[in-house]
């Protein structure tokens, strides 16, 4: 968030919304009864280094990493907050000083801490754990406004593909070792990742719409919401109709991979080097696309998702309950999870960064692929718009690949001595002064393949560019 809307916040003072915690050198013992206060209710901004009157003290130079990690320690403790929730945590410099800052959004599920729950009103935090109609009243208040907490108590086990199960265990594993999910049965899994839950007002159990959604047969997603659908098309020469589609009806993980294969099907590729590392750009981008439109959808809306593959853009569309209207700014934007449970189950596997990270990645990304910006429109229906370079043809990409490469390397060892950019794109016999900064040395440079001679005047005419390659 941007430094003037975190300073606008701080001389507002703390609210229902807003919380200060000195926290000069170590966490507040009430720093988590605050988070999950949050959590339950209605979200919130949580800032470290701040006095309740909001004078800023700043968090000791020397103990920022530990508050930190102890923070991020806590929250994926089961025993501190129930059930754990990943928050991101970012520094802020005020005043010559650093502050820490966290963005709580609201969550779909109840939480606890230290096996109490908590509350938020306008005079902080209250412990509601022994208050049974309040209680009743939140997990009421969850399971409506969430659909993906709806339960479905005649749901069987047996409906699951168990394939799944292995698969999302694999992949978990891969990103954290020994996942506890490595270890759980079937059913443990579903508990633990929040799918199986109990309604406090009926008495009913069962699995959630996420968990169906999540790792259900065909069948038993038609059952459970019958208008469920993602498209996919592709209208380049028909664009009344298409020339290719993929018309998905089945769960979230394979939902995922389909709509990645249609991308690298029909969407080259660009090179691009990120710390020495080649990357793709156009997964970079379309990871985040089609994360979006799964995880960040109201699925009790009939409205099916959409990707539609055009010859200058990309856009899809998926149903909504904003909070906001118009053209999202992602330098200055609050985001909230539209299914935080199958979001948190997203980024277990690996397939989405923190809340709010992929707005940011696909403008990045965006720049280096296309040179232009996305456009992201929050309203009932949420649309985004990714323009696109002019394409070459998947057999010309594939000849033209290995060739880049070569090339590449040998700019890079012409430039063990600094050159200039009219040096380069002499020796690279290129003749279009904008395409080689935009598809070579501005990668080359983001990637720290190329460094600046004159680093503090990047567009002096003395400028010169030199590789480190040995």
């Amino acid at each position: 968030m941007k430094i003037e809307r975190l300073k606008e916040i701080l001389v507002d003072g703390e609210s229902i919304t807003v919380e200060f915690k000195q926290s000069k050198n170590k966490l507040n013992k009430d720093v988590f009864e605050s988070v999950c206060a949050f959590l339950n209710r209605n979200g919130g901004h949580l800032f470290l280094g701040v006095e309740d009157n909001g004078d800023i003290v700043g968090i000791d130079p020397e103990s920022i990493e530990k508050v930190k990690k102890n923070f991020v320690t806590s929250m994926n403790n089961p025993l501190k907050i129930s059930p754990t929730f990943y928050l991101s945590i970012e520094e802020v410099k005020i005043d010559e000083k650093t502050i820490l800052y966290i963005f709580v959004p609201e969550s779909s599920q109840v939480h606890r801490c230290n096996g109490r729950i908590y509350d938020r009103n306008e005079d902080g935090d209250i412990d509601i754990t022994d208050n049974t109609n309040l209680v009743s009243g939140l997990y009421m208040r969850k399971q409506g406004t969430y659909t993906e907490n709806r339960i479905f108590p005649f749901a069987e086990l047996s409906e699951l593909k168990s394939n799944l199960f292995v698969k999302i265990r694999k992949l978990a594993s891969n990103q954290k070792a020994n996942h506890p999910w490595e270890l759980m049965d079937d059913f443990e899994l579903l508990k633990s990742a929040g799918l199986f839950l109990k309604d406090l007002q009926s008495g009913k159990e069962g699995i959630t719409l996420a968990g169906i959604l999540l790792f259900g047969n065909d069948q038993l997603i038609h059952a459970a919401l019958p208008h469920y659908r993602t498209d996919a098309i592709l209208r380049r020469e028909d664009t009344d109709r298409y020339d290719d589609r993929d018309d998905i009806r089945t769960n979230l993980i394979d939902s995922y991979e389909r709509l990645m294969q249609f991308i690298a099907k029909h969407l080259n590729d660009k090179f691009y080097l990120e710390k020495d590392q080649r990357i793709s750009v156009r997964d970079k981008i379309f990871r985040e696309v089609v994360s979006n439109i799964l995880i960040h959808r109201e699925f009790a809306s009939p409205f099916p998702a959409k990707l539609v593959i055009e010859k200058d853009r990309v856009f899809t569309e998926n149903s909504n309950k904003p909070h906001g209207n118009g053209i999202i700014d992602p330098n200055n934007f609050s985001p909230y999870p539209k299914n935080p449970t199958i979001a948190k189950f997203f980024k277990e596997i690996g397939w989405v960064d923190e809340l709010g990270s992929g707005v940011r990645n696909i403008f990045k990304y965006n720049k280096i692929y296309s040179g232009t910006e996305p456009t992201f429109i929050e309203d009932d229906i949420f649309r985004t718009i990714i323009p696109l370079i002019a394409q070459d043809t998947a057999q010309d990409t594939a000849q033209d690949t290995a060739q880049v490469d070569e090339s590449i390397s040998k700019l890079l060892d012409f430039c063990k001595v600094p050159r200039s950019r009219s040096e380069m794109q002499e020796f690279m016999k290129l003749s279009h002064r904008e395409n080689f900064r935009k598809n070579i040395l501005n990668p080359l440079i983001k990637g720290g393949l190329l460094k600046l001679t004159i680093p503090n005047k990047p567009t002096s005419p003395k400028q010169k560019y030199y590789s480190e390659k040995r």
